[in-house]
């Protein structure tokens, strides 16, 4: 595989950009295209040297056939063929989810408590690395805290290695072979942007959280958003420098 010279973001809408990613990619001279699929943009052509980083949203796979989001059978055709073409893939989020679809698995609504209701993840938590996974062992020796946004878990395929979990959910960072990662949690976000998640999608925040569900959210940015920062792009850089040998 030649070296990764253009990142090429599958994005679904405004404020789901690709954050720090773009920053780290903009820092190693990498050509950025951003692929605006809710605009109607068409998917690209692949080749060797691009790396496909798919952003989040609030669709979901079950959307996948219907007319609200039409393109998205067409992208998880083309994640299907890039996984054939073992071409280099990171999925935040709703990407993540629309990997471990293309590859055989699936996703339900995640559910908590006794008895288990449906509840959304929202906020900064921490994630464990699974004891056997070696490449990422010493960015997960201090506690590392991560935003969560989602209200659907992964059912992930056979094929595919769990990397790290969080409390609430197994299955929130994984590989399936050496060419794609998936992370349901978010690395990408600026102070900025989880500011504007809280306002534009504070129904979703209720749901998750209560009424003052913004106020928490506000003070745990405040709280981790800055504090993280470093650890976030380390994982970034980690997960290119794999995906770029």
């Amino acid at each position: 595989m030649k070296r990764i010279k253009r990142l090429l973001v599958l994005q679904h809408l405004e404020i789901e950009g690709p954050g720090l990613f773009e920053q780290f990619a903009e820092e190693r001279n990498l050509v950025i295209e951003i692929i605006r699929l809710d605009k109607k943009d068409n998917l690209p052509k692949t080749k060797e040297g691009d790396l496909i980083l798919i952003m989040g949203g609030p669709m979901g796979v079950k959307d996948i056939g219907g007319e609200k989001y039409s393109w998205l059978k067409l992208e998880i055709d083309f994640i299907r063929k890039a996984l054939q073409n073992k071409r280099p893939i990171i999925g935040v989020c709703l990407g993540a989810q629309l990997i471990a679809s293309a590859a055989g698995g699936d996703v339900e609504i995640l559910k908590y408590g006794y008895p288990p209701k449906e509840l959304p993840e929202i906020g900064w938590s921490q994630i464990f690395i699974d004891k056997s996974n070696s490449d990422f062992k010493a960015i997960f020796e201090d506690p590392f805290y991560v935003l969560h946004w989602h209200g659907d878990r992964i059912l992930l395929p056979n094929k595919a290695v769990l990397i790290a979990s969080s409390a609430r959910c197994k299955e929130q960072f994984f590989r399936i072979g050496d060419y794609a990662y998936g992370l349901q949690f978010h690395i990408e976000t600026t102070v900025a942007m989880i500011n504007k998640w809280i306002k534009e999608d504070k129904e979703f925040v209720f749901k998750g959280l209560g009424s003052n569900g913004q106020e928490i959210l506000r003070e745990e940015n405040e709280t981790y958003s800055d504090k993280t920062f470093l650890k976030r792009k380390l994982l970034i850089s980690k997960l290119f420098e794999l995906l770029d040998n």
